[in-house]
């Protein structure tokens, strides 16, 4: 189980990982061994409550396909094991995000002072700009 937050697992037989080559620069290394996760996670299919599987499928993450399927590329690790842990901390992120609750806006209307403030700024501000206007009444 993989904690992601007080109260809310993640069973670790619903995430499919698979080995694949890191790209970029490496040498041999990287032409060689497949020290690159790539982790796909089923959100539909998942045990997730339902809720955090809407906020998950409604984010707009780009790393959710249309299918409702989670996909995270890990390479920046020499070690298959690190870039599997990174994997699947960002999976646990993005879920942990999904899971907390959004809080409302309370509306709220500028004090005078910070209006009277911002009136000053723009008068100042224009009367800079004035002094970078031609000088004298000759046009010419």
């Amino acid at each position: 189980m993989i904690p992601i937050t007080k109260d809310l697992f993640l069973d670790e037989r619903e995430i499919e990982l698979g080995m694949i080559r890191a790209q970029g620069a490496g040498g041999q290394n990287v032409n060689k061994v497949s020290s690159a996760v790539h982790l796909r996670f089923d959100i539909g299919a998942s045990s997730l409550p339902e809720e955090i599987k809407q906020a998950l499928l409604g984010s707009g993450d780009r790393r959710i396909t249309k299918e409702g399927v989670a996909v995270i590329k890990a390479q920046t690790h020499r070690s298959q094991d690190k870039n599997r842990a990174e994997a699947i901390d960002r999976l646990a992120a993005m879920i942990a995000a999904a899971a907390r609750p959004v809080v409302p806006r309370k509306p709220t209307r500028p004090t005078r002072a910070s209006q009277q403030r911002r009136v000053q700024r723009k008068v100042h501000h224009g009367r800079i700009k004035l002094l970078r206007g031609k000088i004298g009444g000759d046009a010419g």
